[in-house]
């Protein structure tokens, strides 16, 4: 059985707002996840989607603390800093599999999450990422609601692309060129190896 959290969040401000380059001065406006639960085969069981405006970050540690694993797409290296001034520390030390890290392992170069989305699922984010902060600094129910499906729209979408990947081994998206391409990518599980319980002792 393994545990996931796929998640995502949204910020407060722009980096051109804040001095410096540290995800944490930007705050975090909105943070969803889906939380699922797999069998031995990597087959979900169940899953559920669960979003946390900033006041409610804090709840969000149970999902994370339990995890076998978390995914997210540039989540090292953006939303696990930004969530610094909300969550404790140990979030850094539970296993990660950050699908931009692949991408760029395997590419050479960083690629965005829409362009991979578009030529692995055929599919597209919901609206344009620049929407977000305005809808968090007019903060009414109507725009929160537009914030909420945005990022629960951003985490399906990191989700089946990693489904994808897990099961197809492969991600595509258009290159430079316009070409499209397609990568290798291994998001397998570590596999454990167990003791040889008929090794004879050497005492």
């Amino acid at each position: 059985m393994y545990e996931e959290v796929i998640f995502d969040l949204e910020t407060q401000k722009f980096f051109d707002e804040i001095e410096g380059s540290d995800p944490a001065d930007l705050g975090v406006s909105i943070l969803s996840m889906y939380v699922r639960i797999l069998d031995e085969n990597f087959c979900e069981i169940k899953g559920e989607m669960i979003s946390f405006l900033e006041e409610d970050l804090g709840k969000s540690w149970e999902y994370f603390k339990s995890a076998t694993r978390i995914v997210g797409f540039n989540s090292k290296h953006f939303d696990v800093p930004a969530l610094k001034n909300y969550l404790p520390l140990e979030l850094t030390k539970i296993p990660h599999l950050d699908i931009l890290e692949h991408v760029k392992e395997a590419n050479g170069k960083r690629v965005s999450l829409n362009a991979i989305v578009k030529e692995t699922l055929g599919d597209s984010k919901a609206d344009d990422p620049r929407n977000a902060i305005t809808y968090w600094s007019k903060h009414d129910e109507e725009s929160l609601k537009k914030l909420k499906f945005y990022c629960e729209e951003d985490v399906r979408l990191t989700k089946e692309v990693y489904d994808y990947g897990l099961k197809n081994k492969t991600l595509k998206f258009k290159d430079y060129w316009n070409d499209i391409k397609t990568i290798e990518v291994d998001f397998s599980y570590p596999v454990i190896e167990k003791p040889d319980e008929e090794q004879t002792s050497l005492f």
